[in-house]
């Protein structure tokens, strides 16, 4: 291509919140406007992305790469895989349905929307990035604005909550920070090109400090057990907006960095600790179960639902067979889908309700259907009804990790009835249920709040039903990665 496709679809988003900084604050709908052009414009330039990507090339495409600090090895190197290209495109369809979540903030609009922006710039650049400097610069930057957006538009524990999420986040930071310095160091490389330090691997007897590092920093985003105790709150505290974009885009950081990092530099640290690490997910997928089981909180149960659902991905990675890899890849992009689609109808019930607690609800479907309907569709994709997405992703993980892990496997198994008894109960209470207030005011989904899911629901359905194109993106990236584990 002749022009810098990625480059232009990271920024586009800075570019507007530079544009909003001129627009009074009295204007309300025109900032909102202007935010909203600026989303459906980056992701129309997402459609160009993948017509321009080869699919089954293996290797990275799309690549711009530009010499920034050629004494220490530096570069601006962005480029896209089959393991980044479909989270990179999942990003840009959630930025539209946040903005469109955030049409009824009413305090500091211009402001909120310019976080939302920059949280974008930060999402896209860590998934394109292919140099460790410019990938911590854009895993550094989502930390500013997410802290921004819980710390001011959040809930009544709003301070909390996104001190909590932003200790713990630049604590990870700080630790990947020295595996990338200690990587630098020792490889004999002198680069921070992380496609030359994965073709070259890393050999060092320095090998199992770095991945401790890298694993924590990591492990923290995911979040892992027992790491996930911020997740909560933040999801509990954030704007609609902000639980979107956590659930769906900042958790896949994590798992995507296990993958693209950890897995391709240090395949023998990553098939030494898999086991640990598989243990850890297996964990997360009870604990979470449970949690989420005990929980009165709508919103709370989504959050540890998350834990849960991430632990399926991690134990996917973990196992380093082809059908779980791509089954924990495909995950990744199903969880941003579905649990995003729950956090937004919970974020409009709410709205309606005044409350998130479970036995406050019920008689949703009768007075407000649309929004009653989809939250259950949702949690029927959340819970891994076949036909919809959730089935096809944690399928294929489970079939790929019983060879490497039969005990944790059937654990796995047995816990997605426990989903099942959790989502369905929670849909009996608060959508069927007998109706525990007064109804009469409350008006259903409008036209904005519709077209917000609507993408959403026909992605989870398209996926659930015919999986082939979105894993046809996927399966050449996961033979790479196995062959860099096998030559390991």
């Amino acid at each position: 291509m002749s022009y810098p496709l990625l480059t232009i679809t990271i920024f586009l988003p800075l570019a507007g919140a530079l544009l909003l900084q001129f627009i009074p604050r009295s204007q309300a709908n025109v900032i909102r406007t202007i935010a909203l052009l600026i989303a459906l414009a980056d992701l129309a330039l997402g459609i160009p992305i993948l017509t321009n990507y080869h699919l089954g090339q293996a290797g990275m495409q799309l690549v711009e790469k530009v010499s920034w600090i050629p004494s220490l090895g530096i570069s601006y190197f962005v480029g896209l895989d089959g393991l980044s290209l479909p989270l990179y495109e999942m990003t840009l369809l959630l930025m539209v349905v946040s903005v469109l979540a955030s049409w009824s903030i009413k305090d500091r609009v211009r402001e909120h929307y310019s976080m939302l922006l920059l949280l974008a710039v930060g999402m896209l650049g860590t998934f394109a990035a292919l140099d460790f400097i410019l990938f911590y610069i854009f895993w550094e930057l989502v930390l500013i604005p997410m802290y921004f957006i819980i710390g001011i538009w959040g809930g009544e524990n709003r301070t909390y909550a996104a001190v909590k999420f932003f200790l713990y986040t630049l604590a990870g930071s700080v630790l990947m920070l020295v595996g990338i310095l200690a990587l630098y160091f020792t490889s004999g490389l002198n680069t921070f090109d992380m496609v030359k330090l994965m073709e070259a691997g890393y050999h060092h007897y320095l090998a199992t400090f770095i991945f401790i590092t890298f694993f924590f920093g990591f492990a923290i985003k995911v979040p892992m057990w027992p790491f996930h105790t911020w997740l909560p709150d933040a999801h509990v505290q954030a704007p609609t907006a902000g639980s979107v974009l956590l659930a769906g885009v900042l958790l896949k950081m994590g798992t995507y960095a296990f993958v693209r990092i950890i897995v391709q530099i240090l395949p023998g640290e990553f098939t030494k600790f898999a086991p640990y690490i598989a243990l850890l997910a297996i964990i997360s997928i009870v604990y979470g179960a449970y949690t989420a089981l005990a929980q009165k909180d709508l919103k709370k149960m989504v959050a540890y639902s998350s834990v849960s659902h991430m632990g399926y991905v991690m134990l996917g990675i973990a196992a380093l067979t082809p059908v779980a890899l791509n089954g924990a890849i495909l995950q990744m992009i199903n969880h941003g889908l579905i649990t995003g689609m729950l956090f937004l109808l919970v974020g409009y019930i709410y709205e309606r309700t005044h409350t998130r607690d479970i036995s406050k609800l019920g008689g949703i479907s009768v007075k407000i259907p649309v929004l009653g309907g989809m939250f259950v569709f949702a949690a029927l994709a959340s819970l891994g009804l076949p036909g919809l997405s959730g089935f096809v992703g944690e399928l294929l993980i489970l079939l790929g990790s019983y060879t490497a892990y039969q005990i944790y496997t059937i654990l796995a198994v047995f816990t997605l009835a426990l989903t099942a008894f959790y989502l369905i109960r929670a849909n009996q209470n608060a959508i069927f249920g007998i109706p525990k207030m007064a109804m009469d005011g409350f008006k259903d989904a409008n036209a904005r709040e519709f077209f917000s899911m609507i993408p959403l629901v026909i992605f989870i359905v398209l996926i659930g039903i015919y999986p082939k194109p979105f894993l046809n993106y996927i399966d050449p990236a996961v033979n790479t990665v196995l062959q860099i584990i096998r030559g390991s």
